[in-house]
């Protein structure tokens, strides 16, 4: 046959108009659903710091603390090569730049703790705590904050149970209310909704934010939140119906990502507190449900913490270093790109697994896009799913620093502009 020729069909016109009218409502709900990734910048981790002890210095101690253990335990390549097993030519440039990083922007992502991690006070003491909380996140997030200031910041309120619901929500009215009051809602907000075990308590969490911004006068929608998946429960319900599905459908667009908690779900697992882990296998099951019950919707994922802190002397240190990197690797390569940190002393391994995991992987990954965009074939033939994933990796690499955009360029031919384009932002 050749170009031009025509061919034969059966189907009338009228029977593709009667399929797509009858899909036309699935069509739909699956742009309501499934949107995409946002196209924003993931953080690459959580810090959180308990409401009592915050100070507008606290992100710059996190630094120099953990810049300080750095040059204790790692002080060149070198040694951080020696202490993580990493290439030695990889390490020169990590090292490098986990040190600009710990001075420029040591934490992405601020969590003020008004939960476990603050617990149970006096009303007028929380109070004070929430309105105080406000002040910080608003000098955080300004232009002008002085110091290295993360680009999220947010707090963690008291759950939706019945013993603590009341405190949860007064916390959550105060610190609002103190952001409006310091010059509105500033774009790196981030709030965190704990120990979620049934959907309804999402739904409950969507009329606060709907009731705030009718008050306040703020656009509909504007207020989104974190679900923690902390208890059985939120993963498979009483009636055996997997739940995290139906808790991303109550958040009706505003969940922003799901949060793994380590300890609080490996407890209600009957997990003995010495195997309670990011690597054990209730949590790795719980992970997969999450993941597949985002996938697509927008909704991210970060994983959980060690609380295996790197502290006493430089066997102890490396130990939980190796540790920590190991289980942030194991994270990203599971397609778990944020985790939450407990310690200054987290940070160093944060960013060597972080920026070791992109680099690595940068010159291939530019090779394959610039295959794809040239359709030059290679020994890898990748579809357009494929060219997301590979532009995603490339600017997550930019996102933290770990990669710069002329070296992303040279590997790949493309700018960033391009790299959104082919990622779908």
């Amino acid at each position: 046959m050749t170009q031009g020729e025509t061919v034969s069909t059966t189907f009338a016109k009228s029977v593709a108009e009667g399929i797509a009218g009858s899909l036309s409502g699935v069509d739909a709900e699956l742009a309501r659903r499934y949107p995409g990734d946002p196209g924003t910048r993931q953080p690459v981790h959580t810090v959180y710091v308990p409401a009592d002890v915050i100070t507008p210095e606290t992100v710059g101690e996190w630094g120099r603390s953990a810049l300080a253990l750095l040059d204790a335990h790692a002080p060149d390549a070198g040694a951080l090569a020696d202490v993580l097993g990493m290439d030695t030519a990889l390490a020169g440039p990590v090292h490098e730049r986990i040190r600009a990083k710990l001075r420029r922007e040591p934490v992405e992502d601020l969590r003020i703790d008004f939960e476990d991690g603050y617990g149970a006070r006096p009303d007028d003491e929380e109070d004070a705590a929430a309105a105080r909380a406000a002040q910080l996140v608003a000098a955080a997030c300004s232009q002008g904050a002085d110091g290295p200031a993360p680009a999220y910041a947010g707090i963690r309120m008291k759950c939706m149970e019945a013993a603590v619901r009341d405190r949860g929500i007064r916390t959550l009215d105060i610190f609002l209310t103190g952001l409006m009051e310091a010059g509105g809602l500033p774009g790196g907000l981030v709030l965190t909704l704990p120990k979620v075990t049934y959907p309804e308590q999402v739904t409950a969490m969507v009329g606060l934010c709907e009731e705030f911004e009718k008050a306040r006068g703020l656009t509909p929608g504007r207020i989104g939140f974190e679900i923690q998946v902390e208890t059985t429960q939120s993963i498979l319900g009483a009636d055996g119906r997997a739940t995290v599905a139906r808790m991303i459908d109550a958040a009706d667009g505003r969940a922003t990502s799901l949060h793994y908690g380590t300890f609080d779900y490996s407890a209600s697992c009957g997990v003995s507190a010495a195997y309670q882990a990011m690597d054990h296998p209730a949590a790795d099951h719980a992970k997969a449900v999450m993941q597949v019950a985002a996938a697509g919707t927008g909704v991210r994922l970060s994983d959980g913490s060690t609380n295996v802190l790197p502290v006493g002397d430089q066997a102890q240190v490396h130990d939980a270093w190796r540790l920590h990197h190991g289980l942030v690797r194991r994270s990203l390569a599971r397609a778990y790109y944020q985790g939450w940190d407990m310690h200054p002393g987290h940070l160093p391994t944060r960013y060597a697994a972080v920026y070791a995991f992109y680099r690595e992987g940068m010159e291939r990954a530019g090779e394959r896009l610039a295959a794809y965009v040239g359709k030059a074939g290679g020994d890898v033939m990748d579809e357009p799913a494929t060219a997301r994933a590979l532009s995603g990796y490339l600017l997550r690499g930019l996102d933290c620093g770990a990669l710069d955009v002329e070296e992303v360029a040279a590997a790949s031919g493309l700018d960033r502009a391009e790299l959104d384009r082919l990622a779908g932002r």
